[in-house]
This record gives C-alpha cells, structure tokens and sequence, in this order.
C-alpha cells in the first residue's frame, strides 16, 4: 500500500491506493485528530496562541469550536510533521507536558490515520494560573 500525496491549490492530501480504491485524508481531518489528542492530555489547559484562543472563545460561545486550533500539519506520501501550540495549566511540568502531546498525538496519528510522524514541535506558549479566572469573574461582578 503506498502513499500519495495529491496538491491542490489550498491543500494537500494523503491518499492511500489499494485494490479496492482510493483513501484520500485531507490535511484538516489529520490536524483535527491531533488537536483531539493533544486536548485529551493532562496539564493541558488549551490551545493556540493569544489570537486564536480569543477567535477560538467566540467559536466556542456559538458553538461551533474549532478542534485544529493551535495545530499545524504537514503532510507528505508516507509521513506528518505536527506543531502544537499549548497553553500548559500551573503547576505542572513543562517538559512532561510537552512529551505526553508529542505521544499523544504520535500514537493518534499513527492508530487513526495510519501514517508515520516524521516530528511533533511543541510550543508552550503560555501557563493558566486558575486564580486569574477567579480575578477575572470578580472584576465582572464588579462592573455589572
């Protein structure tokens, strides 16, 4: 069974030929897998940067949230290079954090969408202190 890549001008494809037919996995499907992934890992809190987790609260209120935010994939014929941008919750370990998306992802991507990952960049991008949600509610009560 070998892998294809297919470019279109927006994006590229994974395409699996076999002898009864083609598989063909957009780039979005793989990075909605690993966004999956990533969310399912203890310690952390959310992803994307600054931008995209303000985008990503507006997507959440009308309920339409966003599952690929803060990941980046590549796709090539036979591998995925993933980056993730995590906000990583307070106080946990950094690095632990960092290597259990790079697993979690790693074991998605290859279980689901049966490819091999080439390489998984992990950016903690910033840490949630849950007090300063706690500030943030009081400071709300406050002005209404």
């Amino acid at each position: 069974m070998a892998n294809v890549t297919t470019a279109t001008p927006s994006t590229t494809r994974a395409t699996a030929a076999t002898t009864a037919g083609k598989t063909t996995i957009e780039d979005g499907v793989v990075a909605k897998i690993a966004g999956i992934a990533a969310r399912e890992v203890s310690g952390v809190h959310a992803l994307g940067g600054g931008a995209a987790r303000v985008v990503g609260a507006i997507r959440d209120a009308l309920n339409t949230t966003d599952l690929s935010q803060g990941i980046s994939v590549e796709v090539g014929e036979t591998q995925v290079a993933v980056d993730a941008t995590v906000v990583a919750e307070y106080p946990v370990s950094l690095q632990k954090v960092a290597d259990d998306v790079r697993a979690s992802i790693a074991r998605a991507i290859t279980d689901l969408v049966g490819m091999d990952v080439a390489e998984i960049n992990v950016t903690i991008n910033d840490v949630h202190i849950p007090s300063d949600d706690d500030e943030d509610q009081a400071q709300e009560a406050r002005v209404q």
